[in-house]
């Protein structure tokens, strides 16, 4: 017997089985087997929300959830965060390996040259209404990019793959840019290429009737360090529906477009705009007390703490902190900072969120500087989108080129009635 396996005695029928266990799983496909007759269907494993079930072998992203450890293709969050910059980092995260001086020279030429749109995308904005929400926007006009770009149905062509990755990281900003001055009731701002990746969208976002935008560095860097932190995190609702959608082989904009609207809820990109909600209606720092007793007879939610995979303190939610001191020197004091610095001391010190490892997470910190910037609450999921593409192209290009993928089919496990006979409408009760 192996040690590398794992023994399975099934009780219904005094069988054993032994299952090989390879990078510390066994296959789901090793209990179809074991059956009881030979009409059988075979033993399913049942894993609502794919708690503890892998559905795919991933290069990309590794989380250790219990030890607060996050790493791009191997590196360090902390180190690409204090040292890498966003493109560089969405390099690495498509390509597998951090790129040398002209790998970055042609990668930002590529996106940089890739960020307008048709005309006809800023025809397809006005007809959303004045109050609609920019994630519906930006869903949407990912999408039209589709009829845009035909060719990008040809998914197994290596070259076609390259440029769309281009495409979609470019058109990103430009497209949540549009979104926002939509809601603003601004005229668009056209890229301006001599700016940086970030500052460009800054640009995009907040240039009026000066002749050229110049984006302070310190918010410059701020976001580009969100961006960073925010360009993957492994199998996240948005990456696995980005893989989804994707093992069905559309192209990748409509594969995004599903990948933006996983995002869109308040559980996943909408986590920091619930955050912000949470610190309004706290209001101030002597409410926290009775806010935080609401919390432990479950009459509040806290709003910011706690992950699905970190046990311990989320990694970006560190770095970020840093940042949004420096962004509220600029911008000046944020109330909202003064209750969300009293609250995490407060948590971080109750035996209460201690005992359920309850840290401050990514969403924390990363509203507060978006409102400090002039954010409208509805803009942080699209903010959140703009590097989160990078990820997302970089799951669905290993996804297409993963011989051990199929078109995505989960089963269920049926519980319903069954071999019923149709009543007729006069004789039913």
């Amino acid at each position: 017997m192996a040690n590398d396996s794992l023994t399975v005695t099934d009780n219904r029928t005094g069988q054993t089985y032994e299952l090989p266990i390879t990078d510390g799983s066994v296959r789901a496909m090793d209990f179809r087997g074991m059956k009881v007759s030979d009409d059988d269907f075979g033993l399913m494993v049942y894993d609502p929300a794919f708690t503890n079930t892998a559905s795919c072998r991933s290069c990309v992203t590794f989380i250790d959830g219990d030890r607060g450890i996050l790493e791009y293709r191997g590196y360090p969050i902390e180190q690409l965060a204090e040292q890498s910059t966003f493109l560089e980092t969405a390099f690495l995260l498509v390509h597998g390996h951090l790129p040398n001086a002209e790998e970055l020279r042609q990668w930002t030429h590529n996106i940089t040259h890739h960020t307008f749109v048709h005309e006809n995308v800023r025809h397809f904005m006005e007809g959303f209404r004045y109050d609609a929400h920019p994630m519906g926007m930006l869903m949407s006009t990912v999408a039209a990019l589709s009829t845009f770009y035909p060719e990008a149905r040809n998914v197994d062509d290596p070259a076609s793959r390259e440029l769309q990755t281009w495409r979609l990281i470019a058109k990103m900003p430009t497209l949540a840019s549009f979104a926002y001055r939509r809601m603003r009731g601004f005229p668009y701002v056209y890229p301006d290429n001599d700016l940086s990746f970030t500052g460009n969208f800054m640009s995009m976002l907040w240039k009026m009737a000066e002749p050229k935008f110049e984006p302070d560095p310190v918010i410059e860097r701020a976001v580009d360090v969100l961006f960073i932190l925010h360009a993957d995190h492994e199998q996240n609702c948005s990456a696995n529906a980005m893989r989804s959608v994707g093992s069905s082989e559309p192209d990748p904009y409509m594969a995004t477009s599903a990948a933006i609207g996983a995002l869109a809820g308040p559980l996943h990109g909408g986590a920091n705009e619930a955050v912000i909600r949470m610190l309004e209606e706290i209001g101030d720092p002597k409410n926290i007390p009775a806010f935080v007793d609401g919390v432990k007879k479950g009459e509040r939610r806290l709003m910011g703490f706690g992950h699905r995979v970190y046990k311990n303190y989320d990694p970006r939610a560190r770095i970020i902190k840093r940042h949004a001191d420096e962004v509220l020197n600029l911008t000046g004091t944020n109330r909202l900072l003064d209750i969300a610095q009293e609250l995490e001391q407060v948590a971080l010190s109750d035996d209460y969120f201690i005992q359920r490892r309850l840290y401050p997470n990514v969403d924390f910190y990363s509203g507060i500087i978006y409102q400090a910037l002039g954010f409208p609450s509805e803009m942080f999921p699209v903010l959140f989108a703009i590097p989160r593409t990078a990820g997302w192209v970089a799951q669905w290009r290993e996804l297409i080129t993963d011989p051990e993928q199929k078109i995505a089919r989960p089963r269920q496990v049926y519980v319903g009635e069954r071999q019923l006979d149709y009543v007729p409408m006069d004789q039913r009760g």
